[in-house]
Order: structure tokens, then sequence, then C-alpha cells
């Protein structure tokens, strides 16, 4: 299915695109008024070179798994496009920062002109660093909104799109007075301060925030002040940023026994409660609202590539897709600039297999998200995700 400038909501675009041919590639890619250089020129009508950084050769199995799902959906992608030509290369970062700058200045002498890729932030810093002086732009994996800037952009869905779905979910259905509880963790630091950034504008107010230490031990040992903080705060909603692997499931559990719990009060998260599976059975979790990209693009996304090599992708497998399709509607422009800040940035955006998003001048994303809820251990989408960025802001 060829990438096209946007031309009717993305909406009505990915229906046709599937009918038409089973792909999930439905982008939109308007080059806006004061196109922009600063990036390598491309020629399109020619194979574009295109480096995707994966952390395959460390001796970490999780690194591998993800550096072949990573490889799958982007090649996935490429097969899916029409009318664009991308000469995608693949490098091995082994997961260490060092390499990872390597391989970058590597694929930069070797002609590429985007960098796809790498995964983790100290990686993607590194990375960034070493082709700026080629210009190139980077579209890192990470979700963490302190490694962007300059030539780099995440793609990964971070908190502070999750969180500010949730506050202006939570602010029009009656829910504003927010106490937020995190960890005293270097990572629960950065995503409390990603919930104070997110409010704003959203109609939520966060009227008390409590942290705990990390550990079983000071959890429990918390409690008495959570319990004592929601009550006196006036609080209506309670936002946890931990996830499932960390504090979430005791914090679920406690504090209802400690008389915090619906209706009273209306647990939120800024992390999917979907993933894993398992966390679907938290009790205390149940009618809790969270975000999560569009469940049935990344189901159609799931299945086929289920299809095509056998197995499930990795759940941030999605994001390499994301990115060869939004490369490959710019260079469907034809424009020499097509892989320029200006043209990553255009405010249209884009729509891939986790639904519409856009790249930002800072580097961070704008993600379209569903709000969901856990009703009888199962997922209830409670307000769709949004198809196109009409009606949502500049």
């Amino acid at each position: 299915m060829r990438a096209k400038p946007l031309r009717t909501p993305a909406a009505a675009l990915t229906r046709r695109s599937i009918l038409a041919g089973g792909s999930l590639l439905a982008l939109s890619a308007c080059m806006p008024s004061g196109f922009g250089t600063g990036a390598p020129r491309v020629d399109t009508n020619a194979p574009v070179p295109v480096a995707l950084l994966v952390p395959a050769g460390s001796s970490n199995e999780g690194n591998t798994i993800l550096a072949t799902s990573l490889e799958n959906a982007a090649r996935l992608a490429v097969a899916d496009l029409s009318g664009v030509q991308i000469d995608l290369r693949v490098y091995s970062t082994q997961g260490d920062p060092a390499v990872a700058a390597q391989v970058a200045r590597q694929a930069a002498d070797e002609g590429a002109r985007i960098i796809l890729g790498p995964v983790h932030g100290a990686e993607a810093t590194a990375v960034g660093t070493a082709v700026a002086p080629d210009g190139l732009n980077v579209l890192a994996f990470s979700n963490n909104p302190a490694i962007a800037g300059n030539n780099v952009f995440v793609l990964g869905l971070t908190p502070d799109n999750a969180a500010r779905r949730v506050f202006t979910y939570a602010a029009e259905h009656g829910k504003p007075r927010t106490m937020v509880i995190g960890e005293r963790t270097t990572a629960g630091e950065l995503m409390l301060a990603a919930v104070n950034r997110a409010v704003a504008g959203t109609g939520a107010e966060i009227v008390a925030t409590e942290t705990y230490d990390f550990s079983q031990q000071g959890i429990v040992a918390a409690l008495p002040r959570l319990a004592s903080t929601a009550r006196s705060s006036g609080a209506q909603a309670i936002l946890f940023t931990a996830d499932s692997a960390g504090a979430l499931p005791v914090l679920a559990q406690l504090l209802p026994d400690n008389r915090i719990a619906g209706p009273q009060f209306q647990f939120m998260g800024v992390t999917q409660w979907n993933v894993p599976p398992a966390t679907l059975q938290l009790r205390g979790l149940q009618e809790g609202w969270f975000a999560m990209p569009d469940p049935a693009l990344t189901g159609q996304f799931e299945q086929r590539y289920t299809a095509a090599y056998g197995s499930g992708p990795h759940p941030i497998a999605g994001l390499a897709y994301d990115g060869i399709a939004a490369i490959g509607a710019l260079l469907g422009t034809g424009s020499a600039q097509a892989l320029s800040r200006d043209s990553l940035t255009q405010s249209s955006g884009f729509v891939g297999v986790n639904g519409v998003f856009r790249l930002l001048a800072d580097g961070t994303n704008q993600r379209g998200l569903a709000l969901a809820t856990i009703r009888d251990n199962a997922v209830v989408i409670l307000d769709p995700a949004p198809r196109s960025f009409a009606g949502m802001g500049a």
C-alpha cells in the first residue's frame, strides 16, 4: 500500500488500507510551510539507506529476542510500502552505548540518511552525538523524554502521553482532584516529573503527592501515611506511577485493605495495566482507568506479525514498524528534504500500528491513546483512541 499525503481523515485511510490489501500502513505526510533543511538530501527515485540499530550481539538473551523482533517488524513495514524504496541496513549495538555510537558512525559513513533505533536511552544519546555532525536525525525506540532533543526523537509511549490522557478523561468525568503516588527511585522521580508536566491544560489538578521506599517493607510502612493523605487532601482520584513489575500489585491490594478504594477514590495509572495479562486479575484495579495504544490496530499488527514469523512480536516491536512507516510516508512526498527536522515534526502526524502519533520539536512525541478500564478481569475501552489529530491542538 502506498503511503500518501494526508487528504482524508486518518481513520478513513486506515480502513481503506486494511480493506484494500491487508496492510496496516496508513500514514499522513503533509509538507508544512517553511519546509526546513538540516538533514542530508535524499533521492526519492532510488532506494534510500535507512540504518536500523538493534541490541543484538550482547550476552543478554532478552536483547537478542528484542533485536530479532524489531528487525522483523521493520522488514514487515518495508514490505508494505509501495512506490517508496528503502534500503534497510541493520547494525548490532550489543546494547552498549560505545558500540552503538561506533556503528552509528559506520552507518553514516556508509550513506544512511536517518537512524532508526537504538532501544536504550544511553545508547540513543551516544548515537545522536555521534551522527550530529552529519545532520542525521535519530528515531529512538526509547520512551524516556529526558533523552529527547537536538537530533534525537523518541518513538516510545512516554509517561507524559499516558498521564495527559488519563488526567483529561478524569477531569471530563468528574474526578479532577488527583493524588499521585510514586516511588523514591530515579525512575520514580522521572515518572513524577512527567506526571507534573502532563497535568497542565487537562482540567485536572494534583492536590497531593506521596512517595514510598521501593521495597515491600517500604510500601507497607508508608500505607498509613498514604491513606491519611488521600482522605485529608480531598482527592477524588489516585494516580499510580508504578507498573506491574513494581509496586502496583502491592498498592492495588493494600490500599483497599486500608479503606482507600472506589467508588470514593478512582484508581488511575500511567502504565499499561494490560501488560502482562496477569495484571488484569488484580482485584484492586478493577474499574481503574489507564491509557493504551489503539487495541484494534495493535491487534491487527500482532496477527500479521505472527502469521509472517510464526510467533508474536515483542511488546515494543511495533515502534520499528511505526518508524519505517513514518519514514516511508515522508519519502513518498518526493521531497529531497523529506527526512529533515521540519518534515519529521509536521503537525498532521502519522498513523502506525500503535495508532496516530506525531513527533514534536523538542524530540518527544504525542500519541493518540485509548482510555481503558479493567472489568471482570478483562480490558474494556471506555473512550476510543482518536484516529487523527484534528481537534487535538496544533
